[in-house]
């Protein structure tokens, strides 16, 4: 298994960001428009804030957490009742076997080339948080996703609304640095904020679906194959979408938001359409 550095570049390049962002906000952007000694100015700058801590909390999560590894002693049971399926490989029918770890793939493991292991249910490697997104970290990804989209359009919203407001008065600021801090905070804003709404979009279609990126491609190809022969191609993990949510953000909803990940089960047995009529399902 690859050592792998917590920090690194792209890391450092995103809590940089993040802290020109936040200073920029609640020391120029609302001290400057509100006054941090008001009412709306505190309760602008407390709800930032608190989006700001929720956002590093959530981040530093997804940088340190293991997104879930298979276990040396792992091996399928082709006979057991309670898993009616099996993924095999796509040429030869055999059981998923990883050449490069020498153990066998629980369904919807990957082999992730960058940390040189196989993933349980693994999304994507990514850059930016220096880690896959698997099994055990895809809510915190998402809930990360999620807050730094809600900061990121709360600025947004601050930025132009004092900037009007300044336009408005007919003021103009003398001062440089406020000038390029605002200058500054909309180049970073404007972008990121439609670039994470996308993002955000995308894994809201996956778990609606129950789906991770590698399977959404992958299911495009087997869709087009079903689709030659006369077939309808249905994806085994999609339940529903109340119960698609619930296998990836856990069964309190209130619990949705945050970074809880106590019911997400071994990673190594998903229920199926397959299995959906059974009461109680082993995970």
């Amino acid at each position: 298994m690859k050592r792998r550095n917590v920090v690194s570049l792209p890391i450092a390049l995103v809590l940089s960001v993040i802290g020109f962002i936040y200073y920029a906000t609640v020391f120029v952007v609302i001290d400057g428009w509100m006054g941090l000694r008001t009412s709306d100015g505190l309760m602008n700058a407390a709800a930032f804030t608190a989006l700001a801590v929720m956002s590093v909390l959530t981040y530093a999560m997804a940088i340190v957490k293991d997104p879930g590894h298979v276990p040396s002693s792992f091996v399928p049971d082709v006979e057991d009742p309670n898993s009616p399926l099996h993924e095999i490989k796509r040429k030869g029918g055999d059981l998923r076997y990883c050449q490069k770890c020498s153990r066998y793939k629980p369904p919807r493991a990957h082999h992730c080339r960058v940390c040189r292991r196989c993933v349980l249910r693994m999304d994507h490697h990514c850059v930016w948080i220096n880690n896959c997104v698997g099994h055990s970290n895809y809510k915190v990804f998402f809930v990360f996703v999620l807050y730094a989209v809600i900061a990121c359009i709360h600025s947004l919203v601050l930025l132009v609304g004092s900037a009007a407001h300044d336009v408005h008065k007919d003021q103009h600021q003398s001062e440089g640095s406020f000038k390029t801090s605002y200058i500054i905070s909309g180049v970073l804003l404007v972008p990121l904020s439609l670039a994470l709404s996308i993002l955000l979009g995308w894994h809201v279609y996956l778990i609606f679906h129950n789906k991770t990126t590698i399977e959404y491609h992958e299911g495009v190809r087997a869709m087009w194959l079903a689709e030659k022969v006369g077939n309808v191609y249905q994806h085994p993990y999609d339940l529903g979408i109340y119960e698609n949510l619930v296998s990836v953000l856990g069964p309190n909803i209130l619990n949705w938001i945050c970074p809880t990940t106590g019911h997400i089960g071994s990673g190594l047995r998903f229920r199926t359409l397959y299995d959906t009529s059974l009461p109680t399902m082993p995970r």
